[in-house]
């Protein structure tokens, strides 16, 4: 199968290097002859760093790097049977793009998207095929990450999610299916664990040292939110934050903050910008955490609640099957657990009394519970110990 990627920033030159180490021939396509050769220079890196740890023997690499071309020219998709792209995040733009390279490549070949969280639907209505588009959603950096986001767009012909699922499989991923909506699982369900941190500290609850600490230490996860927001950049993040909101109809469990944006509009990006929610300068001190367990667990709590909330929310619109739910958040974000098997672990009638709590205090929409949730507890169920849990 020979397929071609546009984009050879960090996500493009990844994809390329997963698609090309699957044995396929790949072309991949910028402008920017100096970002192209970055990109050769960066997987051919990548190769032999694993010839190195004895994960590719130098025949093996060298058979992969074979199988690339750099071009600049658009015309070298003639005979692509996919065509994904990974470029900047502007709905205008990819749709341009896709009314170019419609025009060239056969009738056969499948088009895909590698967008975060814009509409599918919205990049296909482009095409004079939209019926073999589709969204293919990779996580940074895609050589490492396993999960995959496979989206059928409403346009999209019956069968090809299922085709291109079991294609990213034998890419050696872990593909989830999910529905065309803001954000899909991973970048919907995550956001509370933003949004929910920087609320509690613009109350002056806990400062972000204090609030990272809890969140990893006492709940289990890899990164605080305030670390990863700067690891992630506050560029992506905070623009993500407020395409789902805008997504969602302005609904407020999805509302950007302020404390995030004013760092985005100063170019405080993070650990790429030297600054970010934390200082990276060299020499710089952080802040040390306030290692009280009560008030930790009480962060931990509010956060998870949030989560958890947010995941049954998107199994009650039918995002994805419990199943793709539960392996989106464990390998696309590194959850310690997934949300709706912690949430039985907790009790779901301790989730709901949190999110009841605190909408009892705030009053704000945020807090207002799934439905689902609601009933479940109501008929004493659970999400994985019985079956009957799903039962509408």
């Amino acid at each position: 199968m020979i397929i071609g990627i546009i984009g050879s920033g960090a996500m493009g030159a990844g994809i390329a290097q997963v698609v090309a180490t699957a044995g396929h021939m790949v072309r991949l396509l910028d402008q920017n002859r100096q970002a192209l050769d970055r990109a050769g220079n960066s997987i051919q890196g990548s190769l032999d760093k694993l010839t190195e740890k004895g994960k590719l023997t130098a025949e093996t690499s060298a058979d992969i790097f074979s199988r690339l071309h750099l071009t600049q020219d658009i015309d070298a998709f003639n005979d692509c049977e996919l065509v994904l792209e990974a470029i900047v995040e502007d709905l205008a733009v990819k749709q341009q793009l896709f009314r170019e390279v419609e025009m060239l490549v056969p009738d056969t070949c499948i088009l895909a998207s590698n967008t975060s969280s814009l509409s599918i639907a919205s990049i296909a209505a482009a095409c004079q095929k939209p019926e073999r588009f589709i969204g293919i959603h990779f996580f940074n950096p895609a050589p490492v990450m396993q999960l995959v986001e496979v989206i059928p767009a409403v346009q999209t012909r019956e069968g090809l999610a299922e085709e291109v699922r079991d294609l990213v499989q034998s890419w050696g991923k872990l593909p989830v299916l999910t529905k065309d909506t803001p954000g899909f699982i991973v970048n919907r369900v995550a956001r509370p664990f933003y949004g929910e941190a920087i609320r509690i500290l613009e109350e002056g609850i806990a400062d972000m040292s204090t609030i990272d600490w809890a969140l990893t230490e006492l709940g289990g996860f890899r990164m605080g939110p305030f670390t990863l927001m700067d690891f992630i950049g506050h560029d992506v993040n905070y623009r993500v934050t407020e395409s789902v909101f805008t997504a969602f109809f302005f609904d407020p469990r999805f509302k950007p903050s302020f404390t995030q944006k004013r760092l985005f509009e100063a170019g405080y990006y993070g650990r790429k910008s030297g600054r970010g929610f934390y200082n990276y300068a060299e020499g710089a001190v952080q802040p040390e955490p306030n290692r009280d367990e009560t008030l930790g667990r009480s962060i931990v709590n509010r956060v998870l609640a949030m989560l958890i909330n947010e995941a049954v929310d998107a199994l009650a619109f039918n995002v994805a099957s419990k199943e793709d739910l539960e392996l989106a958040m464990t390998k696309g974000v590194n959850y310690p657990k997934g949300l709706l098997a912690w949430a039985d672990e907790l009790g779901l009638e301790n989730v709901l009394k949190t999110l009841d709590e605190l909408y009892a205090e705030y009053h704000e929409d945020r807090y207002r519970a799934s439905a689902l949730l609601r009933r479940m507890v109501r008929q004493n169920q659970t999400f994985f110990q019985h079956e009957s849990a799903l039962s509408r």
